[in-house]
């Protein structure tokens, strides 16, 4: 029996995936709220990417559920949007394309995709860069160029794999802030994948910790900062006792 409750925005229930005997994704579930920012943090190689496939519909779960606001989406595709660690812009397509190709995608035409996602680039922080290529870009502007092709593919829940992972560490960190401001605006639900305890604890409101493979489910923590903007806050004895934490728990 389903145990949704009426805040959820995506639970998922009792997922597990093998790949021959080689167990994968043991009896894992967890939810995320309306406009919740909830990472999934782990080891690489943990089986998080694969979580992410299970709920985007690209891999069948051998058991378990994907709930949607109540509705079982179980390996159907279409519903979230998904964002890989690497941009995946078409080197070919101008940013403008680049970002339009998600309505392209689901049956609009080319000409309407582009004068639908035109106005949101100045949001994004990509205005006069719409008919740039991304070679013309830095590694930060084409994650922003990313994030807004996924955002416009699925406005309401965003799956987010490692999204800053190559980036260097001082645009890392401003892309963390821009994050922040940009998920309050979007009142998107978003899932986060990473294997940072840094970034996990500054971005999210919960996180999961996941043991190694076979993945299960170590703990939740809420994380509960106060004054993201402050760039000294990872500095706190607050921030700093989640770290602790968690580390301890992995």
């Amino acid at each position: 029996m389903s145990i949704y409750q009426s805040n959820e925005k995506i639970r998922v229930e009792n997922l597990k995936k093998s790949f021959g005997e080689i167990s994968v994704i043991d009896n894992i579930s967890f939810y995320a709220k309306e406009n919740e920012f909830v990472s999934i943090l782990g080891p690489s190689g943990s089986g998080k990417s694969t979580i992410f496939n299970m709920i985007s519909g690209l891999l069948k779960a051998d058991q378990g559920k994907i709930l949607i606001d109540g509705e079982d989406f179980t390996g159907r595709l279409g519903r979230v949007s998904y964002m890989h660690q690497k941009d995946l812009l078409f080197p070919w397509k101008k940013i403008i394309d680049n970002v339009a190709i998600s309505l392209v995608v689901k049956g609009e035409k080319e000409h309407v995709a582009r004068e639908k996602v035109k106005d949101y680039f100045k949001a994004f922080g990509l205005e006069g860069f719409e008919n740039k290529y991304p070679y013309q870009l830095s590694g930060g502007m084409k994650q922003r160029a990313a994030l807004l092709r996924t955002y416009m593919f699925s406005k309401d829940i965003m799956l987010l794999d490692e999204p800053f992972g190559a980036l260097d560490a001082i645009t890392r960190s401003k892309m963390h802030f821009w994050l922040l401001e940009m998920v309050k605006e979007l009142k998107s639900t978003v899932l986060f994948i990473t294997h940072d305890i840094e970034e996990a604890i500054f971005l999210s409101d919960r996180i999961y910790v996941l043991s190694d493979k076979p993945a299960s489910i170590k703990e939740e923590i809420i994380v509960d900062l106060k004054n993201r903007e402050d760039k000294t806050m990872v500095a706190s004895p607050e921030f700093n006792n989640i770290k602790k934490r968690i580390l301890n728990i992995i």
